[in-house]
């Protein structure tokens, strides 16, 4: 059965203006239903993660800013959110709900978080829309429980994974991959395991042939034993943060490149949400939806 992590705080309410499409995340469980690929037996709801999980990924200094809402206004400003509990709280449901997914993934193949891929976020600070980062809390959480050995972060979204690549730079035991607009945020980059950045305005077909040999070329260097997918969608070229040309149908083709590379290696897959900025919440639905389907047909 497809597993679905879903909470009523994704959707926490921010000011009015702010350019960051928070009901992506109430309407999407909605559009799954309406579509038949999923129902209320799918979906679960994530709970709190213990702070032992958070601090086995992030300083104590940090997380006691963000407990006691401490953090400077520079530090706020760069997270993009204006800080508060109900913020901080619900950044600790979304790494509950993707480590709880890695459980589910680990009997079932697969499993999904509805939020999640808060792949900005470093040992120390937060930046761009993230504070804590759920991939890292899950790949340090299997490890730490001998759940995997190995893990394999695929990061799709158009921004790269700066915060992941840089509390992984010197593990042997994850395997960071970001491909990546090349001009996009952020504008320093950190180190991947690998790096593939992307021209502005790149289509479906280049776009889909780098993958491919990207994936080829970890199949050499790396056997995972499980696989945690940020499958943004802010690759779309209607996407108004991504500059890059992908069309609905290319992200389709992308995400089902991942799940049968992970199906094909045997290996459990977990698939979190990342980014999507289009100006029609309808178009960024559409997207995120097309992987929940493709991991229905493919494990099910």
């Amino acid at each position: 059965m497809l597993k679905i992590a879903y909470s009523n705080c994704y959707s926490h309410p921010l000011p009015t203006g702010h350019r960051f499409p928070m009901e992506k995340y109430e309407l999407l469980p909605g559009q799954l239903q309406y579509e038949g690929i999923a129902d209320s037996t799918n979906f679960f709801e994530p709970k709190a993660l213990d702070k032992k999980w958070i601090l086995n990924t992030h300083s104590s200094t940090y997380w006691d800013k963000l407990q006691n809402l401490t953090l400077s206004k520079s530090e706020i400003r760069v997270t993009g959110f204006p800080l508060s509990k109900a913020l901080v709280d619900r950044e600790i449901i979304i790494a509950g709900g993707s480590v709880q997914a890695a459980h589910y993934a680990i009997e079932y193949g697969v499993a999904m978080n509805i939020a999640g891929g808060t792949h900005h976020a470093f040992y120390a600070h937060g930046e761009g829309f993230c504070l804590l980062n759920d991939i890292a809390i899950t790949a340090n959480y299997l490890i730490e429980n001998r759940l995997a050995s190995k893990i394999l972060v695929i990061d799709l979204d158009v921004h790269q994974g700066n915060g992941t690549a840089a509390l992984f730079q010197n593990s042997k035991d994850v395997f960071t991959f970001s491909m990546h607009g090349e001009k996009n945020y952020p504008h320093r980059k950190e180190l991947s395991s690998l790096d593939c950045a992307l021209p502005d305005g790149i289509g479906d077909k280049a776009y889909l042939n780098l993958l491919a040999k990207n994936l080829e070329l970890i199949n050499t260097k790396f056997l995972p034993e499980f696989i945690i997918y940020q499958c943004g969608v802010d690759v779309l070229e209607s996407d108004k943060l991504g500059r890059l040309g992908l069309t609905l149908s290319g992200v389709r083709e992308r995400d089902l490149m991942v799940l049968n590379f992970a199906k094909q290696l045997n290996v459990p897959i977990t698939c979190c949400m990342g980014g999507g900025y289009s100006p029609q919440v309808s178009k960024i639905v559409d997207a995120h939806t097309q992987v929940y389907r493709l991991a229905q047909e493919l494990f099910f």
